[in-house]
């Protein structure tokens, strides 16, 4: 079904408009071949000496990496303490060796190795090619064969729940008893005798027992968790063109939804010689959403699990004794709208004593240590109004934490992240990587170096090898040459911030133009939307090409990406507008932002504005002409989780709540599908396993029932996409047809580079 330009009696685009654009020729045939020839003219072999991902050789200063340089892929090595480079091996050598025993000519600077290893003695290198392990003998230039790459048995999908019913036999660590499973129920073996002896008695096909058993370490008791499973919820999809036969095929998917009832778990601790059970109150954990561990400590006298309730208000840190069974709170998270519980750092000390934990209790996601005698924390570590986003190593015995953050550094994108240190009592905070930029980066074994990348999306990658103690530069490692880049006419995304929906709060987010670009035309408008909590997602980091939205630009449009209020990693407050609201995806903080951008930049055509996305962005690109009409002129949405009841359980119960409400009703596009007045084009992969197809479809089903104009695509054999080659290409096209307001080119005059 194609929209018409006029609908409800509304004009899309004023007619002294549309004699101006047509006067541009925007959406030509050789706009969309110049769009097409992006892809090869920006692409990332252009870029040299980029792409550095060191690969540290434990218990050694020497790590090594891949260059990319004017022959190609050179392998070198670096030793930190002594600052030097070197080849990591003799290359033609290699190639010589690879080209004899794989039977097949192999390019010296283009080396097809994979998942290199380097030996302690930084002497053997080996990898995997064409199916099989090898080994490679630097010094004396010799290539063994190890033998075959053995099959991978099949992967449990990320959605499917562990039964935990396949965990083998445990043996004690004093090597005297093997516990396991039987019959549902726990049971040992002495090892000396052979003898069993069934500790548990009550396990059944409904209530059984764990099969992931843990000694305690003292090898006296056991402890598992009792299981009360429920049935489970499962979508169905329809494999229309299957390409080894010509029927269809019928797949099957374990997809637990919101409201689901969910399994319930019991510790239960056994003791081995006297046969005597710990089963202890439920109380505190009597609502469950999960229940994670059990872990034992290590002096043997007790537990420790963590409880997250339903509804994600209350996630708990409890300790269960092993002499009496009580169960006591050593962390309590307590939220009125939810506890981020993904975003959860932890690090139970080896001292018995003490616990690193990460909360966003003072509205930013920080470090606490805690005691675990009294179940309260000894002193806040970092504080501020930044975010810590990760910890990538803990020195117990120095008590030193080196983590990573965002928002510290005044002046700057408030995303970029940098690399940090800090004593366990909050004292000596050092800032290892003080460039401003987006940084990665990798530590040797020991935390005496780390190798630094860093870029933004408007300056290339430099990487640099630094001292742990203090981020001093020891040496230049490579800077990215984009002059071949630059020689085919690119030119970097703009980063632009402008205030939100409050007036006060600064929205970051990027502006691609096309190629030539010229200042005195009218550009109309198009949002690339991904906003959904938990992340943010405007590009931070250099790209020569960006899928999304490159080559979009090119056919004559203003493409954009903000990150606004919903999103992570600004503070807690800014995020929990999602809450019970995920409908509201940061649309009114785009909208602000996307007007300040056209005040300071007229030619961006504010009335005639698109916008696309997929998963959760094709939810909020249909949820932007549903509910915000006056601004979003058309929408592209791929994949979309348009109705959070349809959707995976995780996801939606922590942003939407639970039990589910009449909120879920009011972000539904489906409920809300009567309210189109725009163009909009539905796209779907038939074996989409993130998001239920069914979801579009009961967007499409809706719009019929309320007598609305649509498009839906439905990719055959199409997992979760944006759309795929021809999803990319009807997008284009659908855009140039209602922003521009002209007739896309024919298809077979279209040169895509298939």
């Amino acid at each position: 079904m194609e929209n018409n330009l006029f609908k409800s009696g509304v004009l899309l685009f004023a007619l002294g408009s549309m004699s101006c654009i047509s006067l541009w020729a925007q959406g030509t045939v050789e706009d969309y071949n110049r769009a097409y020839a992006l892809r090869e003219k920006y692409n990332a072999k252009h870029v040299l000496y980029a792409g550095v991902v060191p690969h540290w050789v434990d218990q050694t200063s020497a790590f090594w990496y891949v260059r990319q340089t004017e022959k190609g892929k050179e392998y070198v090595k670096v030793d930190a303490a002594s600052k030097k480079r070197t080849a990591l091996f003799d290359q033609q050598k290699m190639a010589s060796a690879l080209t004899e025993k794989a039977g097949r000519e192999i390019n010296a600077y283009n080396l097809p190795l994979q998942n290199c290893r380097l030996n302690i003695s930084l002497d053997t290198l080996r990898f995997q090619l064409d199916g099989k392990f090898w080994a490679y003998s630097i010094k004396n230039n010799r290539l063994l064969d190890e033998g075959a790459i053995p099959s991978r048995g099949k992967e449990r999908h990320w959605m499917e729940v562990d039964d935990e019913k396949e965990g083998r036999p445990v043996t004690s660590p004093d090597g005297k008893w093997t516990a396991f499973i039987k019959n549902d129920n726990v049971y040992v073996r002495e090892v000396a005798t052979g003898k069993e002896k069934q500790l548990s008695q009550d396990g059944t096909l409904s209530n059984y027992y764990s099969s992931y058993i843990q000694w305690s370490p003292d090898s006296k008791s056991v402890v598992s968790c009792r299981i009360r499973p429920v049935e489970k919820r499962y979508v169905y999809y329809v494999e229309s063109s299957p390409a080894d036969q010509a029927q269809p095929k019928l797949h099957k998917q374990e997809y637990a939804k919101p409201g689901d009832e969910l399994r319930f778990k019991v510790p239960c601790i056994f003791e081995v010689e006297s046969g005597r059970r710990l089963i202890p109150s439920t109380e505190l954990f009597s609502h469950q959403y999960e229940l994670s561990g059990p872990m034992w400590n290590a002096d043997s006298k007790a537990i420790t699990f963590e409880y997250n309730e339903r509804g994600h208000k209350v996630y708990l840190v409890l300790e269960m004794s092993a002499v009496d069974g009580s169960v006591r709170t050593l962390i309590e998270e307590k939220e009125e709208k939810y506890v981020n519980y993904p975003r959860i750092y932890r690090n139970y000390l080896g001292d018995g004593k003490r616990i690193i934990w990460s909360s966003e209790r003072d509205n930013y996601n920080h470090l606490y240590l805690y005691d675990r005698a009294t179940g309260k924390p000894l002193n806040q570590i970092t504080k501020g109004e930044w975010y810590v986003r990760g910890v990538q190593h803990v020195d117990e015995a120095n008590e030193v934490i080196y983590f990573s953050a965002n928002g510290m550094k005044k002046g700057e994108d408030p995303y970029l992240i940098h690399y940090y240190k800090i004593n366990f009592d909050g004292s000596n905070l050092v800032e290892l990587t003080p460039e401003e930029g987006m940084h990665q980066c990798w530590y040797s074994s020991d935390y005496k170096y780390l190798v630094d990348v860093y870029s933004k999306v408007d300056q290339a990658p430099i990487a640099v090898l630094r001292d742990a103690k203090n981020g001093k530069i020891r040496m230049q490692l490579d800077k990215a040459d984009i002059s071949a880049l630059l020689a085919n006419g690119w030119k970097a995304p703009e980063v632009f911030s402008a205030k939100g929906r409050d007036g006060k709060t600064d929205m970051w987010g990027v502006i691609y133009r096309p190629s030539n670009f010229d200042p005195s035309k009218k550009y109309p408008v198009i949002e690339y939307i991904y906003s959904g909590p938990g992340d943010q997602y405007v590009p931070k980091t250099f790209s020569s090409y960006n899928w999304w939205m490159t080559s979009l630009a090119e056919l004559g449009f203003i493409v954009v990406q903000v990150d606004g209020m919903t999103t992570s990693f600004r503070s807690k407050e800014f995020e929990e507008v999602c809450y019970k609201n995920l409908k509201d995806a940061g649309l009114p903080d785009h909208i602000a932002w996307i007007k300040a951008a056209a005040q300071k930049y007229p030619y961006m055509d504010i009335d005639r504005v698109g916008i696309f996305g997929c998963s959760a962005g094709g939810q909020e690109s249909t949820g932007a002409v549903l509910f915000h009409p006056e601004f979003y002129k058309a929408a592209y949405s791929a994949c979309g989780c348009h109705d959070n009841r349809m959707d995976k359980i995780w996801w939606n119960e922590l942003w939407m709540g639970y039990p589910v409400d009449e909120s879920y009703s009011a972000c539904s596009n489906v409920d809300n599908a009567h309210l189109l007045s725009r163009p909009l084009m539905l796209v779907v992969g038939e074996l989409d396993d993130n998001v239920d197809p069914a979801s579009t479809m009961q967007v499409a089903n809706a719009l019929i029932k309320a007598n609305k104009d649509f498009e839906l695509v439905v990719i055959p054999g199409a997992h979760h996409t944006m759309g795929e080659d021809f999803g990319e290409h009807k997008r284009y096209d659908f855009f140039v047809r209602h922003l521009m307001g002209v007739t896309p080119p024919s298809w077979d005059k279209v040169k895509t580079g298939k």
